[in-house]
């Protein structure tokens, strides 16, 4: 009798956990269903490759204005005594320099969520440029300008996104590491500290990104979504002058600020929160 017992407790448990993955599993795939219509339009739409091309023509031209002004710095962790120091410029990684959109699709496709095979499309190496990217490079590379990457990609995918860029011919000094990685040197996500080195030996003409936090602490950007949203004026002389954003639709600490920086564990809770996000103009007045 009790062995029975224990044979149907076992089936109601293992009943009950396969309805649990599998209201997961549906949720993740409505979730990556909802997010296609972003990854379509940054893999198909001309407009956003032209955006990205337009971003990185005018970062091009704020290289010149920088050069010739050595008072000019972009980065706020760089205060006094750089005016003499050899210039640089710091990119993001992910979406600024390498294209990640068919990661996006595959995710879709194969009803997965970040982090699920991030890893394994890092270490395949198979990442084109973002549109645009290559000729400021090369230009910045023209005017003697130090390059650094400094991404949240954690270091045991250093060797892989090494060789992704050289394998695009895009710029990667040997001389020093330009390649600040996440978790390398206990750095975190982040990127004040490593902005704080770049600043140590050079002046920082430019900060590029696509998200807030290549620019500023991420505390700062981890905010709900009215204050978060403030930002974007707060710092308004910055924006086409030394900090230059590239649009991206499909991932960030934007979709969080939705949520009050907690995602929501059901599907009708997510929902729920983005419709009271939407603003609607008040017609009234």
């Amino acid at each position: 009798m009790k062995s029975r017992n224990l044979i149907y407790f076992c089936l109601i448990l293992f009943t009950f956990i396969n309805n649990i993955h599998a209201k997961e599993k549906e949720l993740d795939n409505s979730l990556q269903a909802q997010s296609m219509l972003s990854v379509l339009y940054a893999q198909s739409a001309a407009e956003y490759e032209a955006s990205n091309i337009q971003t990185y023509v005018n970062a091009k031209l704020a290289l010149d204005r920088a050069l010739n002004d050595n008072s000019w710095t972009a980065a706020l962790e760089q205060k006094e005594n750089f005016k003499n120091k050899p210039p640089a410029i710091i990119l993001d990684i992910d979406e600024t320099v390498l294209n990640n959109i068919p990661f996006q699709a595959r995710s879709i496709i194969n009803g997965q969520s970040y982090p699920i095979g991030w890893l394994e499309w890092m270490l395949e190496e198979s990442s084109d440029a973002v549109a645009g990217v290559s000729d400021f490079l090369e230009y910045a590379q023209s005017k003697s300008i130090k390059i650094f990457y400094v991404t949240n990609r954690i270091a045991v995918a250093e060797d892989a996104t090494r060789n992704n860029i050289k394998k695009l011919g895009l710029p990667l000094d040997t001389d020093r590491d330009v390649l600040l990685m996440k978790n390398e040197n206990g750095w975190t996500s982040d990127k004040v500290s490593r902005r704080e080195l770049v600043a140590k030996d050079y002046r920082i003409l430019l900060l590029i990104g696509d998200q807030l936090g290549d620019f500023l602490p991420l505390d700062e950007t981890t905010l709900k979504l009215d204050s978060r949203k403030n930002l974007a004026d707060t710092y308004d002389h910055m924006w086409g002058s030394k900090w230059f954003m590239i649009t991206n639709p499909m991932y960030g600490r934007w979709e969080a600020s939705i949520y009050n920086n907690e995602y929501p564990d059901t599907e009708d809770k997510l929902m729920q929160m983005r419709l009271e996000a939407l603003e609607l103009k008040d017609r009234t007045n």
